[in-house]
C-alpha cells in the first residue's frame, strides 16, 4: 500500500515541504496530498505591497504542482483527530474526511488582535490577501492629508508603514512602536532605519504600547490620543487554532511543540513547520516566525520523513539565522547581519543595494516554491517495506 502523507498549507514552508518530498520519494511508494484554503499560493512578505496597489504575480499552485505528483485539494480545515489520522475538510462539494499515514502541518498563522479593545473592529491587517485587499481599497479612498497608523514596530509594521508613506506621500503616516525603534537593530541599522523615515515623513511614537482603537484614533498606555482614520495592525500572529482542538503538545500559543526534525513530541506521525512549530535553533532558541524560519524547517521535515521512511540517515544540520531583511518603500532597505541564534552583529547593509538584495530574497522564495522539482538529486528514494513513521530510523535512537 501507498504510504499516505498530508501536507496541510501551502505557504512558503507547507508548499516548500511537499515539492522536496515529491523529489525525493518515489510516486509507486507514496501519495502526497497538499491541502489549501485558496487555489493560488499567496506570497505573504509582498502584503505590504499589494496594500498600497501594486500588482503581484498570479501563482496557481495547480500550476507549481503539475507533473510533481502532488495532488492540491482546495479546502479549509475545520480538525484534525492525531489520534485517529485524519483530517476533516470542507470544499466546494462540503464536507469531507481524509485518512493519513505522515501529516505536515503548516497551516502557518493570521494577524494577532492582542485581545486589544476595538482592534478586531477598527483595524486593517495584512497578514493575508484578504486584509490586504481590504486595506488597499480603504487607503485608495483615503484623501490628501488624512492620518495612517501603524501599530507595530517589528519587521512588518516598518515594512507597511515605509510603503505605505512611499506610495502616499499625501498621506499623514504615523508608527506606533511598543519598544525604542528598531531596538533589536544594530546602531549602524537603527540611524538607517530612522534617516529612511525621517525622509518618508513617517512619524514615529517610540514606548508607545496601544491599548485601544475605535473610529479615528488609537489610544495607548500613556493615555495619549494618535488620530487615526485607518489603523494597520502588525502587533504580532497568532497560529491557526485548530491544534488547540487537538491532542497534540502545543504551547501556550498553540504551535506544535517539535523535535529538531520538525516531528511532533507527542505524536511520531505529525511534522509541524512554519509559524505552527515551536522549534528550536542556534543556542537553544525557539525560531521566531517568518519566511526565514519555515523554509529551512521544510527542509528539515521533508528530509527527516525521506530518511524516516526510506531508512536513511536523519539530518542534524543546525537550524540557524543569517541576516533580517527589511524592505524600506521600493528604493531603500536594510539588511541587518546576525549571529546564528538572531542577535544583531555590527554590519549592515543599507540604501538601494539592500533593497535589491531583499528583492532577490523575495524572488528567490517564491521561486523555490514555484519550482519544487529543482534543485534535488533526480533518483527518488524507495519506500522501505517496513518504513513507518512512528519507529526510530537507521542510526537514531530507539
Amino acid at each position: 500500500m501507498q504510504h499516505r502523507i498530508i501536507v496541510l498549507g501551502a505557504g512558503y514552508a507547507g508548499a516548500i515541504a511537499a515539492g522536496r518530498l515529491a523529489k525525493r520519494l518515489r510516486r509507486e511508494d507514496v501519495t502526497i496530498t497538499v491541502v489549501n484554503a485558496e487555489p493560488d499560493f499567496v506570497e505573504r512578505v509582498r502584503m505590504h505591497q499589494l496594500a498600497t496597489g501594486q500588482s503581484l504575480k498570479p501563482r496557481p499552485l495547480a500550476e507549481m504542482f503539475a507533473g510533481t505528483g502532488v495532488e492540491l485539494r482546495v479546502a479549509k480545515v475545520t480538525g484534525v483527530d492525531v489520534d485517529h489520522r485524519t483530517v476533516a475538510v470542507v470544499d466546494a462539494n462540503g464536507a469531507g474526511t481524509l485518512g493519513y499515514d505522515t501529516l505536515v502541518y503548516a497551516l502557518g498563522s493570521a494577524w494577532n488582535s492582542q485581545d486589544v479593545p476595538g482592534s478586531a473592529e477598527h483595524a486593517y491587517e495584512i497578514a493575508g490577501r484578504s486584509g490586504a485587499l481590504r486595506l488597499r481599497e480603504r487607503l485608495a479612498r483615503l484623501d490628501a492629508g488624512q492620518t495612517v497608523v501603524v501599530v507595530g514596530g517589528g519587521l512588518t509594521g516598518l515594512e507597511a508603514a515605509t510603503e505605505i508613506a512611499e506610495a502616499r506621500p499625501d498621506l499623514d503616516v504615523a508608527l506606533a512602536a511598543r519598544g525604542g525603534l528598531g531596538d533589536w537593530l544594530a546602531p549602524k541599522g537603527r540611524g538607517h532605519l530612522r534617516k529612511v523615515l525621517a525622509r518618508l515623513g513617517v512619524t514615529v511614537y517610540e514606548h508607545a504600547t496601544v491599548t485601544g482603537v475605535g473610529a479615528g484614533r488609537v489610544t495607548t498606555a500613556g493615555g495619549e490620543v494618535i488620530p487615526a482614520v485607518v489603523t494597520v495592525w502588525t502587533a504580532g500572529f497568532a497560529v491557526h487554532p485548530v491544534t488547540r482542538g487537538t491532542s497534540l503538545e502545543v504551547t501556550g500559543t498553540g504551535q506544535i511543540v517539535v523535535d529538531g526534525t520538525m516531528r511532533s513530541v507527542s505524536h511520531p506521525d505529525v511534522y509541524a513547520v512554519g509559524d505552527a512549530a515551536h522549534a528550536y535553533g542556534a543556542g537553544n532558541k525557539p525560531l521566531r516566525m517568518s519566511c526565514a524560519s519555515g523554509v529551512p524547517m521544510a527542509w528539515q521535515a521533508a528530509d527527516s520523513i525521506t530518511a524516516r521512511l526510506t531508512g536513511g540517515k536523519l539530518p542534524n544540520a543546525p537550524l540557524r539565522y543569517f541576516n533580517q531583511c527589511i524592505s524600506l518603500g521600493r528604493k531603500e532597505g536594510l539588511i541587518q547581519y546576525v549571529t546564528a541564534d538572531d542577535r544583531a552583529v555590527p554590519a549592515a547593509l543599507t540604501g538601494r543595494l539592500a533593497a535589491v538584495y531583499k528583492e532577490l530574497v523575495c524572488q528567490g522564495a517564491a521561486w523555490g516554491v514555484a519550482h519544487p522539482m529543482l534543485g534535488l538529486p533526480t533518483r527518488r528514494r524507495r519506500v522501505a517495506p517496513e518504513g513507518v513513521t512512528t519507529g526510530p530510523a537507521a542510526g537514531e535512537p530507539a
